[in-house]
């Protein structure tokens, strides 16, 4: 069940033109409603993009929300996915202090999370991972101690299980 304040998740096919973006976000400002997290790609038709958005707010005030983008020109549909079965995927890129001592530490905690080392330098290492924003958030905390000097995380993406 949804509170409020709680995270939603809405996923828009939109028309794949400048402007678009602005004309979305502005929708959510109006209303108050902060956007944590904002993924837009080409989907296979190049005419259109996907946007999925993280946003966290009252549901009532996000059903208002939806109403509004449905009716926008360039947003063919606009869904709410908070409660709907989906896959979800997030990429996080971590670079975290690894002085060589460490390595032997730190190596097989990256493959518990099934990331890949992507950079090594002399005292950091540099992986990726992807999986829910769920174990994204414990990769950051897991790895925290050691000292994380950035971390780049897409945002959530999101699919409708089944057909």
């Amino acid at each position: 069940m949804v509170r409020d304040n709680d995270k939603h998740v809405i996923s828009l096919k939109v028309s794949n033109k400048p402007g678009v973006l602005i004309r979305v976000a502005l929708v959510f400002a109006r209303r108050g409603y902060n956007i944590d997290s904002l993924v837009v790609s080409e989907e296979s038709d190049p005419r259109f993009s996907r946007m999925t958005i993280t946003a966290s707010g009252d549901k009532d005030i996000l059903i208002q929300i939806i109403k509004q983008l449905n009716k926008l020109v360039d947003v063919i549909s606009a869904i709410d996915y908070t409660d709907v079965d989906t896959i979800e995927r997030e990429l996080s890129v971590l670079k975290v202090d690894c002085p060589p001592e460490k390595r032997a530490e730190i190596f097989p905690m990256v493959e518990v999370f099934k990331g890949k080392i992507v950079d090594i330098a002399p005292n950091t290492i540099t992986f990726e991972a992807a999986g829910p924003s769920e174990r994204m958030d414990a990769l950051r905390t897991t790895f925290a101690p050691y000292g994380i000097r950035e971390n780049v995380r897409t945002g959530k993406v999101i699919m409708r299980r089944g057909d």
